[in-house]
């Protein structure tokens, strides 16, 4: 991952952005992510979308990545947050309400130490003990 210091701030490079982006604590935890996604678990970096815009109700809303199937139907939605944050039932809120206008399969909560990953079903969720790699997600 690329970083630099522009006009006294940091920044770090999104290569699925394309641009250069204010390195924040949650950014630093998203990035670092994705890359662990696509390096190490085989996810197509071309089906991850970052900050997806969404309409829910009247609001614009943004999720931090979603991930695709090869399809092009969104599978999974990832909300990050900063590592001192730490997932509780708002962060899962917050997926949830993003999730009723994606309605994924997958959803993971991440902060860098920790992260939930949930198959949600109509009527269940099962949460899964580590993030799946593509093969797994995928099948």
């Amino acid at each position: 991952m690329r970083t630099r210091v522009y006009q006294d701030k940091e920044q770090i490079f999104c290569e699925w952005r394309r641009r250069w982006v204010r390195l924040t604590p949650e950014e630093w935890v998203r990035q670092q992510l994705l890359h662990r996604l696509v390096e190490q678990l085989d996810y197509p970096f071309g089906l991850i979308a970052v900050e997806q815009a969404i309409q829910v109700g009247e609001a614009k809303k943004r999720c931090d990545a979603v991930v695709y199937d090869r399809q092009m139907r969104p599978m999974m939605l990832i909300e990050c947050k900063a590592e001192t944050v730490p997932l509780t039932q708002k962060t899962l809120d917050q997926a949830s309400t993003y999730n009723r206008r994606l309605d994924v399969p997958y959803l993971m909560l991440h902060n860098g130490p920790q992260t939930i990953v949930a198959h949600v079903e109509t009527d269940k969720i099962d949460y899964l003990q580590a993030i799946p790699t593509w093969k797994d997600l995928s099948l």
